[in-house]
């Protein structure tokens, strides 16, 4: 009598396996639309899969009813090269980025196959017209005319007004997709002194935060040089320039050698860029050469040196200074 119960209140009648071992069969809510014919069960006997026969990946779900594929323009397409930087000309174009070289910093492979960098300051137009100095704003460009970075100075109106170009500043460098990739921080200095103990120097990150080398001025009576150092603070080499530093109608050359500064290994150019925009604006255009198979560290740090020569010898040209 007992064993007829059990078999009455079971959730299948009839049967005497427990619950859990019970079979689960769909609800009417699954059944599929009418006329909808579900996969025949395999019958007793029927052979299952081979050996080697993969069976679903895990973490598959199928697709339910209606579900289409994506097209392209269902899902944003990442990290496309930006072609109009805000602050750019439009329609020029942005070098493609070489494979990184071991051990390079994300965002400097763009300085491992190339020798020359060309550095072009923008004309702001405020400036010009106000006398009122801004943020300067430099297209950082290889020797084909593509854009390599976009570099805006980011300081505010108070300093820009009471320091003039001895003031200090943060260099923000960005590639084509808008990473900042290198940061130039310059500290304040007294740009009018003669002596030792104020010495101009520049720290360079890439990427920011992280040190990868400095620029110091090196005192000299009469001539301007500097000292390129490491992430150690480890002199690795010089930078020269003219007794007397003078952009006249002719480029304005730096020269870039050895520690014992007999071997010249590269130079950083002020190019003469007309007399109007000379004479009107402080808009310099620079030209760095170094070697090709320069640690792209040190090509960075060069890229730092010549913002800091164009603030100590060129920035006062096209202001009231």
């Amino acid at each position: 009598m007992e064993k007829q119960n059990r078999q009455m209140n079971a959730p299948y009648p009839g049967t005497n396996l427990p619950p859990e071992y019970l079979p689960q069969y769909p609800s009417a809510a699954l059944q599929g639309p009418p006329g909808y014919t579900a996969y025949p069960v395999p019958q007793v006997g029927y052979p299952g899969p081979q050996a080697g026969y993969p069976g679903p990946q895990a973490g598959y779900s199928i697709p339910p009813a209606g579900y289409s594929d994506p097209g392209p323009a269902d899902f944003p397409v990442q990290h496309q090269p930006v072609y109009n930087q805000p602050g750019g000309h439009a329609g020029v174009p942005w070098m493609p980025a070489p494979p990184p070289p071991s051990g390079c910093p994300p965002g400097l492979e763009y300085l491992s196959q190339i020798d020359q960098i060309l550095v072009h300051q923008q004309v702001e137009l405020l400036e010009v017209l106000t006398g009122f100095e801004t943020n300067n704003k430099y297209e950082i460009k290889n020797s084909f005319g593509q854009r390599i970075y976009f570099a805006a100075e980011d300081t505010d109106c108070c300093t820009r007004y009471c320091c003039g170009a001895s003031r200090p500043f943060t260099m923000r460098i960005v590639d084509n997709m808008g990473q900042e990739v290198i940061t130039v921080e310059r500290p304040l200095r007294c740009g009018h002194c003669c002596c030792p103990c104020c010495l101009q120097e520049i720290e360079v990150h890439a990427p920011p935060g992280v040190p990868v080398g400095y620029v110091t001025q090196t005192w000299h009576p009469c001539l301007p040089k500097f000292t390129i150092q490491n992430e150690r603070r480890e002199d690795v080499l010089k930078i020269t320039g003219l007794c007397v530093v003078c952009s006249c109608c002719a480029d304005v050359d730096f020269e870039i050698k050895s520690l014992d500064e007999e071997t010249i290994v590269g130079k950083i150019s002020k190019q003469w860029t007309g007399f109007v925009r000379e004479a009107f604006t402080d808009a310099d255009n620079f030209g760095i050469q170094f070697p090709v198979d320069l640690d792209v560290k040190m090509k960075a740090v060069m890229l730092g040196a010549s913002f800091l020569i164009d603030f100590m010898f060129f920035e006062r040209s096209g202001n009231k200074e």
